[in-house]
């Protein structure tokens, strides 16, 4: 213990800690506001969650330099959850955060992060395209200072386009102003700051709009009251826990997918690869202290975790800096905050709306086929016309059907000649069993129910003229088999015998092995038809090869 406090508060590291901690905390207050902003909730939730759920999620997580903030993917799934219909919405939001710090933490003690591995790359990239385009949809009333009315972001959008009369110029020039600085200050020395700096001047420019051209531009005081002081905890809202059932299970598994692509994206101290499971119950535990201390649902930031590291963070005590810079602006700086503008916010989230749109990432699926371009395309459909709680949980679904398609398509069936010497080849299989042959099958890929028509399929099919005949199947390597499989192997029996011929199988794993016996199709087979493979690749097959040429001769 003394060792690790040691290393955290060294000499050697403490002060580029506390430079890349003040970076990020001056950042982390625009961001944070713009985040709640989004969810279309108080914009100081979105402030709380970044220093509450960073600061608590500190210590926990695998990844040394995961930022836990609120992130544009989980405000949007709040912002999508009807908060509003709610007795106390503002309760409701904390009930959230906390429900969805549980569903995580549960979830990384149960070694949740592997679902990581199921989600296809088309399913992602059409959600997080779609988020993208959101994030510039929800905005737009912000930026245009135009409130337009709609069932969904499209309706609105078109609403929108109707009353461009009605748009506010001076909040146009604000916004406008904010995302021409945010790309010009990033060929500058001012870098990450320039967020900062833009959010600033166009608040600027706002306020001197409000007082010497009489073109009022929302500001950040005019929609709430910026408190002096740091939030008390709350208790969640037990009223609540069914309505926000979906929203939380939702938003954790963004949180788990987007956890995973920052720790793949970091270093880490020790070079080895992040406990994505770890990861995840830190940001639950940050999600935990977000919602107790009036914060919004967070997860891990991919723009914050690349700020902590290019601002020279040395161990996780930066993150700690970041908080006490966040925090003593609150207490001392409040007055400042709010007179931040909405559009300068409005700007800063189409800025991060455009990043999230990858060109290349959509180009790289439509090359890998049809069915991932479909996959994808439907995503991100659904993504922008249906609440993206619902449409994350669709996303997961066509993610299993997508990967249920890819591994029963890779099922190919090879035929093994056993040679003079015992050596063995491989070629294709033939399309008929032919009479008086030994054919022996090797399947590869996963032998699952849904990949058990495309193995049936490719077996020769048995004629009349395959009279005499034995197909010895080779089933090494397969770690099990289901129902659909033993039919197949079944059906497969009865044509060979209805010829006249005969089917055997060669078995390496134990647990198939039972399978067949408990089925009953071993007894169907008959007796010495299943052998039990040795270590010795190859010697049970060939036994069941020569078998198979002594039952020829004795018919």
């Amino acid at each position: 213990m003394r060792a690790a406090l040691r290393k955290l508060f060294s000499r050697k590291t403490i002060g580029k800690d506390a430079v890349s901690g003040l970076v990020l905390g001056i950042e982390a207050v625009p961001d944070g506001l713009a985040a709640g902003l989004l969810a279309g909730i108080n914009p100081l939730a979105g402030l709380y969650a970044y220093l509450f759920g960073m600061v608590g999620a500190t210590f926990l997580t695998s990844s040394t330099f995961m930022a836990v903030q609120a992130t544009g993917a989980m405000a949007l799934i709040v912002s999508d959850s009807d908060l509003q219909s709610r007795a106390d919405p503002d309760r409701a939001l904390y009930t959230l955060a906390i429900m969805t710090g549980i569903v995580m933490i549960v979830a990384g003690l149960l070694g949740g992060g592997r679902l990581v591995r199921f989600v296809p790359t088309a399913v992602m990239t059409g959600f997080i395209t779609a988020v993208g385009v959101n994030i510039i949809l929800g905005q737009l009333s912000n930026f245009t200072g135009f409130a337009s009315e709609g069932a969904n972001r499209l309706t609105k959008l078109f609403d929108l386009l109707v009353h461009i009369p009605q748009w506010s110029l001076a909040s146009v020039a604000v916004g406008l102003m904010v995302i021409g600085l945010i790309y010009l200050f990033r060929w500058t020395p001012v870098g990450s700051l320039g967020l900062v700096v833009a959010v600033v001047l166009g608040s600027g420019l706002a306020v001197l709009a409000n007082v010497w051209l009489d073109a009022p531009v929302v500001l950040l005081n005019d929609i709430v009251d910026v408190p002096r002081g740091l939030p008390a905890p709350v208790l969640p809202n037990v009223e609540d826990v069914l309505f926000l059932l979906v929203p939380a299970f939702s938003l954790a598994f963004i949180g788990v997918v987007q956890g995973a692509a920052v720790s793949g994206s970091l270093p880490t101290p020790d070079g080895k690869p992040a406990n994505t499971s770890r990861d995840f119950i830190g940001q639950g535990a940050g999600n935990l202290a977000s919602g107790i201390f009036q914060g919004m649902p967070v997860g891990g930031s991919m723009s914050g975790s690349t700020l902590i590291v290019a601002g020279g963070a040395r161990t996780r005590l930066a993150f700690i800096f970041a908080g006490a810079v966040m925090a003593l602006i609150i207490l001392f700086a409040s007055d400042l905050v709010s007179y931040i503008a909405m559009p300068a916010l409005a700007g800063l989230l189409i800025v991060i709306g455009i990043g999230a749109i990858k060109p290349s990432r959509i180009y790289s699926v439509v090359k890998s086929g049809p069915l991932p371009t479909t996959i994808m395309g439907v995503t991100f459909g659904l993504t922008l016309l249906i609440p993206l709680q619902y449409a994350v949980l669709v996303g997961v679904g066509l993610g299993i059907i997508l990967f249920v398609g890819q591994q029963s398509n890779r099922v190919r069936v090879r035929q093994v000649h056993v040679l003079d010497g015992g050596r063995m080849r491989e070629t294709q299989p033939p399309t008929t069993v032919a009479g008086d042959s030994v054919v022996i099958l090797q399947p590869y890929g996963s032998l699952f129910f849904a990949s058990a028509p495309i193995f049936e399929h490719q077996l020769p099919e048995v004629t009349p003229e395959s009279q005499n005949s034995v197909v010895i199947i080779r089933l090494r390597g397969t770690d099990q088999i289901g129902l659909s499989l033993i039919e197949v192997l079944r059906r497969y029996a009865n044509d060979l015998r209805a010829a006249g011929s005969s089917l055997k199988l060669v078995i390496s794993e134990k647990l198939v092995f039972d399978q067949v016996q408990v089925s009953g199709l071993a007894d169907e087979l008959g007796a010495g038809n299943v052998y039990r493979s040795t270590e010795w690749i190859g010697e049970t097959v060939r036994r069941a090869y020569a078998d198979a040429l002594a039952q020829q001769q004795d018919r």
